[in-house]
């Protein structure tokens, strides 16, 4: 009885082992490349193509590779979606607004100004139809996205001089990308698009004045504070900055299903991952600015409202003259509006009296 019983357990093992390794062997082996948007120095922004690369790896038990190259090894940072779209790459790491001369409802894939902060913009991606609504926009260049990180609300930027009023911003050169620029260039500030490894030398050199770029941790690794003392917040123009794996469409039909699912799960894992790594990182970075000298500014509430009014009729203006946009642009307000109804209570009602009593 124990013999039959003992061959028949290795029968079953066999049978288990030999199923797996004709399954295994029946799995082609893919192999992968995805470019980033950022250098590696920038370890978070960078290492969550990392992450999804090192993840898909380990759920496929290395039957799916994916190869990571910073920005400037294949292309520029701001041509991933080019690169995915034309098939020189299968896949991107990316910032959706740095293509919103493609299409300007690219913006509300990452952030826009006083928008959602990085819970309400994932409750907007994942259950609100954002997901549905942005994915139909990069259709059109035959690409699949994926929410891929988000760096949380951002720092409001170094300046060389003090910003008091809303006067001191008339002229200053700023390297600020996308929708921020254009409302900063709508209160008197000349926008500039710089990478991030020209940032520094600009800076330096005086050829602009100011700039932004992330929060304390990746804005100390690129050492803005060296040149420029006053470090000014909140970020009104990215309350939240949503990066995104962009996939070619063409590449993602021929996947494996179990392929596409350890895709999809490595990448909801850097969404959340990455965040949490900001939010760890961020306070000793900025205790160790301080301790350098920087000089923390608030934004006055003059610059705050009058931003806020530029924005909403920018947004206005846009929604007025392209139906695309319109649907999104009124489909993630009227989340927001929702969202911050309710976050205006629990959420506010606790951090206005325990962040202050801190």
């Amino acid at each position: 009885m124990e013999r039959r019983n003992f061959l028949r357990k290795v029968g079953v093992g066999l049978a288990a082992s030999l199923a797996y390794t004709a399954r295994a062997q029946a799995t082609p082996q893919v192999r992968w490349r995805l470019v980033s948007s950022y250098p590696r120095s920038l370890d978070t922004l960078y290492g969550g193509a990392e992450d999804l690369a090192r993840r898909v790896a380990e759920l496929t038990e290395g039957r799916f590779q994916i190869r990571v190259f910073q920005a400037g090894e294949i292309v520029p940072g701001g041509q991933v979606l080019d690169a995915v779209q034309q098939g020189t790459v299968e896949a991107g790491h990316t910032y959706g607004p740095f293509y919103v001369g493609k299409n300007p409802a690219l913006a509300f894939d990452g952030g826009v100004p006083f928008g959602m902060t990085y819970r309400q913009h994932n409750a907007w991606m994942y259950f609100g139809g954002g997901l549905e609504l942005l994915r139909a926009l990069y259709a059109d260049f035959g690409l699949l996205q994926f929410p891929g990180g988000n760096t949380g609300a951002q720092m409001g930027g170094w300046f060389r001089k003090e910003v008091r009023t809303l006067a001191d911003l008339k002229g200053i050169r700023m390297r600020i990308p996308g929708l921020g620029g254009v409302v900063m260039g709508r209160l008197g500030v000349v926008p500039q698009t710089l990478a991030a490894g020209d940032i520094y030398p600009a800076l330096e050199r005086g050829t602009i004045d100011a700039t932004e770029f992330s929060g304390p941790y990746d804005d100390e690794k690129l050492g803005f504070y060296k040149v420029a003392r006053y470090y000014y917040y909140p970020s009104f123009w990215e309350p939240s900055a949503q990066l995104s794996f962009l996939v070619s469409q063409r590449e993602w039909a021929r996947l494996p299903k179990e392929f596409q699912e350890a895709f999809q799960v490595a990448a909801a894992e850097v969404n959340l991952t990455m965040m949490a790594k900001y939010d760890a990182l961020n306070p000793p970075a900025l205790q160790r600015l301080l301790r350098a000298g920087v000089r923390l500014r608030k934004w006055p509430a003059e610059i705050m409202k009058k931003a806020l009014e530029e924005a909403r009729a920018l947004y206005e203006e846009q929604a007025a003259k392209d139906a695309t946009y319109k649907k999104v642009y009124t489909a993630y307000w009227s989340f927001r509006s929702e969202l911050y109804r309710w976050f205006s209570v629990a959420e506010l009602g606790y951090e206005s009296f325990a962040f202050p009593a801190s």
